[in-house]
């Protein structure tokens, strides 16, 4: 089955893996680990937690991989506006630092 699915980090499709990720599942495009809160249909950072899903248990690290049986992959997870001001700030410390792919 074809899902839209992608990278909450780098807005990366996700479609060619299966549903649902496995804990060892990662972005093919960052390396990110999938089975995190901020890939959920749940996650919401405007609520106490940061989950809609009052069954599942605290996870304080919501980028890290997590045992959670509430997760469900989100279709709307990638925030673009999340990855330019990453790569913005990126750009900056390059620009400070000088770009170290020189060497």
């Amino acid at each position: 089955m074809s899902h839209n699915v992608a990278c909450y980090r780098c807005g990366a499709s996700l479609g060619a893996l299966s549903l649902p990720f496995s804990r060892r599942d990662q972005c093919p495009g960052c390396s990110a680990d999938l089975h995190v809160c901020k890939m959920c249909v749940y996650f919401d950072p405007a609520v106490p937690r940061q989950c809609r899903e009052d069954g599942a248990e605290d996870v304080t690290e919501k980028e890290r991989v997590n045992f959670c049986d509430w997760f469900k992959p989100s279709e709307s997870a990638f925030d673009p506006k999340w990855k330019s001001d990453a790569d913005a700030a990126r750009d900056n410390l390059a620009a400070l630092f000088g770009d170290t792919d020189d060497n």
